[in-house]
């Protein structure tokens, strides 16, 4: 450390070695000046060139005299803005010499990741795992931790370098003692603290019994949900039960479903802890203490040639209502419709109706009969749509709005993607799903066509063909069903 940069209540200490040194080169110069004077002054333009010489150094020792008391101060500390000294970075927060060093820059571009690892429950263990990330300029935002028998299970978020490989993360992590590191990018969502997102998401389910398998998903990250209920349609055949309280298994938990039924919840990729497990199991006893709900919200329309409709979301207290439809529908379009015995539709409606399985729209006409049914049913870790349209109000774009304002509320849930099951000769279906405008799948096995439409990111707004549908909200029924 040179003396010219150690500082003592704010300014420079000169030791006297310097002085020594600048006494010695000044008579060094004296003497030099003395010489030169003796050679030069003997010529006879010697006068001149001394007193040029005089100008010269008393310039050069007036600039140096300035620029030492300019840049002799000590360095601007923290406060006044300016970065500190290397020396600096280097000291304490007490000045001395050996304390922690800070780094020295800043990336200026960087990525969020989510990390989970599993460390030894003992003192210290997590601030070696931080320090480990510290060296690498990793900044933690957040973390939670998941107690266990033996250990415990630390979940970061970080803020990390663009640079940074994720396997120089795990690497690390290793080092420091982390075991079955599991690491993936995140992103803005995620910077919400753990007890407001899970506040959110009990919002969430109390206002909409459909909503439950959506907020367990967000909850637990990518994982594959499935309901199974307690009879499986058109078998009759009971469903295998979970515990009142539930069970976990690894990487599958099982609850006992509201309406009785089992839902089960797969994560292959990384276990749950018992942590996760009592926040998905309270989520569902929240489900089950406020019952059967749905928004009932509705959206009064009128089609092209006059008549007047309302969309709204429907569920199970609509059966008696969706069967008379049934009995209204030609055997042709209740098998294209359910691509098995027409006798064994009315079987399917309790399961389709259960908010626990999707949501569903039915039209129903100024008279309050129902004559459509659009559903949204959650199939593991993908989203299917279907519709039925009584015979009568068929072609009049009934299909076309019920397949928009579902694909609008499989937008709004994250889907990626939607399928429909239908027949190749439907052609209402296959021209329902065209009207969507977006990037279609096709595949056909034996008669079946699977439509499969990749979703972007802004939401479907499919009206009626040609904008020729007037939609309101009717008064005193809240929000627009379709934004339910």
């Amino acid at each position: 450390m040179s003396d010219v940069t150690r500082a003592k209540h704010g300014r420079p200490v000169h030791h006297w070695r310097r002085d020594v040194v600048e006494l010695a080169a000044l008579f060094t110069a004296v003497a030099v000046a003395d010489g030169v004077a003796n050679l030069i002054g003997h010529r006879p333009d010697g006068p001149a060139l001394l007193v040029t010489s005089a100008v010269i150094l008393a310039a050069t020792a007036g600039f140096h005299t300035w620029w030492a008391r300019r840049h002799g101060h000590a360095p601007p500390t923290s406060a006044t803005g300016a970065p500190p000294l290397a020396d600096e970075r280097a000291a304490g927060p007490s000045g001395e010499e050996g304390g922690a060093s800070a780094p020295v820059t800043v990336a200026e571009t960087t990525v969020l990741w989510r990390m989970r690892t599993t460390v030894k429950d003992a003192p210290g263990s997590l601030a070696a795992l931080c320090m480990a990330l510290a060296r690498h300029q990793v900044d933690i935002l957040s973390l939670q931790t998941h107690p266990l028998a033996e250990g415990t299970v630390d979940e970061f978020l970080l803020r990390a370098p663009a640079e940074l490989a994720t396997t120089e993360i795990t690497r690390n992590v290793a080092q420091a003692g982390g075991t079955e590191t599991w690491i993936e990018r995140a992103d803005a969502h995620d910077l919400v603290d753990a007890p407001t997102r899970v506040l959110g998401l009990a919002t969430r389910t109390a206002l909409d019994a459909s909503e439950l398998p959506l907020a367990l998903r967000q909850l637990l990250g990518r994982c594959t949900i499935r309901s199974l209920p307690a009879k499986s349609p058109g078998s009759g055949r009971a469903a295998e039960g979970a515990p009142v309280e539930g069970a976990l298994e690894d990487t599958v938990m099982r609850l006992r479903a509201p309406e009785g039924g089992v839902i089960t919840v797969e994560r292959p990729y990384l276990p749950f802890t018992p942590t996760e497990f009592a926040r998905a199991r309270a989520l569902v006893e929240l489900d089950a203490r406020l019952g059967p709900r749905i928004p009932r919200g509705q959206d009064l329309l009128t089609l092209p040639e006059g008549n007047a409709i309302t969309v709204r979301r429907a569920d199970v207290s609509d059966l008696e209502a969706a069967k008379a439809m049934h009995e209204r529908c030609s055997p042709r379009t209740l098998s294209m419709r359910y691509h098995g015995p027409v006798g064994d539709a009315d079987r399917y409606l309790n399961h389709l109706l259960s908010p626990s399985f999707g949501r569903t729209l039915a039209v129903q006409t100024a008279s309050g009969r129902i004559v459509g049914l659009g559903h949204l049913l959650w199939d593991g870790d993908e989203t299917e749509v279907a519709l039925l349209v009584e015979d009568d109000w068929q072609r009049r774009g009934i299909g076309g709005e019920l397949i928009g304002r579902l694909v609008a509320m499989a937008v709004e849930a994250g889907c990626e993607s939607v399928y429909a099951v239908t027949q190749a000769s439907n052609t209402g279906m296959v021209s329902a799903m065209r009207s969507l405008g977006l990037p279609l799948d096709y595949q056909i096995e034996e008669g079946t066509l699977v439509i499969t439409a990749r979703l972007e990111a802004t939401p479907v707004t499919s009206r009626l063909p040609d904008d020729q549908v007037q939609a309101h909200v009717q008064p005193g029924t809240g929000t627009r069903a379709g934004r339910d």
